[in-house]
C-alpha cells in the first residue's frame, strides 16, 4: 500500500509540476480583428510561447540580451502596444534594433531591399520615413495592412512589451499549424 500511496503523490506532483511550467510558458490567445489576415483569422485562437524571449536580465545575476535569442524579422508576436490598448496585439516584426526601414510606393523596404514580408500591399504609410529602429524596439506590421493599426500608426514596440511569439493555431480545427 505503500507504494501505490508513493506512485500516486508522485504522479501528482509531476503532474502539477508539468501544470505550472506549461503556464508560466505558455499562454492563449484569441484573434481579434482582420489585421493579420489571412496568416490569422478572427476567432482563431493561438498558443504564445511566453518563454522564448526570456531576458537575461529578468535573472537574479542580471546581464543583458535574451537568454535564446531575441525577436527576428518575420516572428508572429503578441505585445502590449504602447498606445494604451486594453488587450494586447499580435502582428509580424519587421524591423530589428539598429534595421533602417523605409517605405516607396507602398513598398517597405529593410535596410535598401524589399522586405521579404511585403505582400505587395500598397496602403499608405503614415510618418517620415525612412525611420532607423531604436536599440531594444522592434518595427512590426499586420499582415493586413489595410486594416492594420500598428508601427506605422504609433511607432516601435519596445522590448520589453512583447509577451512572446505565436508557436501554435489549434482553433478552429481546419486551421492547426505550428510556426516555425
Amino acid at each position: 500500500m505503500t507504494n501505490s500511496f508513493r506512485d500516486t503523490a508522485e504522479a501528482v506532483i509531476i503532474s502539477v509540476l508539468v501544470f505550472v511550467v506549461l503556464q508560466l510558458s505558455t499562454q492563449s490567445y484569441a484573434v481579434e480583428g482582420h489585421s493579420m489576415d489571412p496568416t490569422l483569422a478572427p476567432g482563431q485562437r493561438f498558443l504564445v510561447n511566453k518563454f522564448v524571449y526570456a531576458r537575461m536580465d529578468d535573472l537574479p545575476f542580471g546581464q543583458e540580451g535574451y537568454i535564446f535569442g531575441g525577436p527576428q524579422r518575420g516572428d508572429i508576436v503578441v505585445f502590449t502596444p504602447p498606445i494604451g490598448a486594453e488587450t494586447e496585439f499580435v502582428k509580424r516584426v519587421i524591423g530589428l534594433p539598429g534595421d533602417v526601414v523605409d517605405v516607396v510606393d507602398g513598398r517597405v523596404y529593410v535596410n535598401g531591399e524589399l522586405s521579404t514580408f511585403d505582400d505587395d500591399y500598397t496602403s499608405p504609410y503614415a510618418g517620415e520615413y525612412p525611420v532607423t529602429v531604436p536599440p531594444d524596439s522592434y518595427f512590426v506590421l499586420g499582415d493586413n495592412r489595410r486594416v492594420s493599426s500598428d508601427s506605422r500608426q504609433w511607432g516601435m514596440v519596445d522590448a520589453d512589451d512583447v509577451v512572446g511569439r505565436a508557436w501554435f493555431t489549434y482553433w478552429p480545427p481546419e486551421s492547426i499549424r505550428l510556426f516555425h
